[in-house]
């Protein structure tokens, strides 16, 4: 890879994807790292469905870090790791609740203190939540990350967070996390990938 070819790259990838914006429902910081935490091994559809009972119930850290783990995990019970994501949620709030006054850290060394959230949420927070430039990495960057020559496949995701960094200007990387990340989801498919008619094939090394 080198920053000529990723720029070409991502101008495909503006054609292919006009509106490259995060497909999560919320309305503050609160909502949204609520949402990018459940949103592990779930799909954000699933997500959108559950966060409505969540946050009308729920609207503020102060209320959900006094929740019933019961009521919140049936909440939240359709989407993966719901138990461990339910003790979480209620731990993140007391948390933003307590110590941060209700208001959601914007430094990343304080967003990954917070119960569940990690690399790629607090990434996530800092570009969408609060336009911090960021480059969170999930399944689907790592695999476009591999399969476009960023990295080689026994590669890590903290490597293909890098190799994006290195190779995409800071004020791109925002809008290049969705670029990817919605390119993965709907075209660049773990399984079946719309090979056929894709624009990125002399990029791909994955035939």
């Amino acid at each position: 890879m080198n920053k000529t070819k990723s720029k070409e790259i991502l101008g495909i990838l503006r054609t292919v994807i006009p509106n490259p914006v995060c497909e999560l429902n919320f309305e503050t910081p609160f909502q949204l790292i609520c949402a990018v935490l459940l949103s592990a091994q779930t799909t954000d559809k699933r997500v959108n469905i559950v966060t409505k009972e969540l946050f009308e119930t729920y609207p503020t850290p102060e209320a959900l870090m006094k929740a019933d783990y019961a009521e919140v995990y049936r909440i939240i019970s359709s989407v993966g790791l719901a138990k461990t994501k339910a003790r979480n949620l209620i731990g993140l709030a007391r948390q933003i609740h307590e110590v941060y006054h209700d208001e959601v850290p914007q430094k990343y060394e304080a967003l990954v203190s917070l119960p569940g959230v990690g690399r790629k949420t607090a990434n996530v927070v800092q570009a969408v939540g609060f336009g911090i430039p960021a480059m969170p990495v999930d399944t689907h960057l790592h695999r476009m990350a591999i399969r476009l020559g960023y990295i080689d496949s026994n590669q890590s995701v903290v490597e293909a967070e890098e190799a994006y960094r290195k190779y995409i200007p800071k004020e791109e990387w925002i809008d290049a996390h969705h670029l990817f990340l919605l390119f993965g989801r709907y075209y660049c498919k773990a399984s079946n990938p719309s090979c056929k008619d894709c624009q990125l094939e002399k990029y791909c090394k994955f035939n």
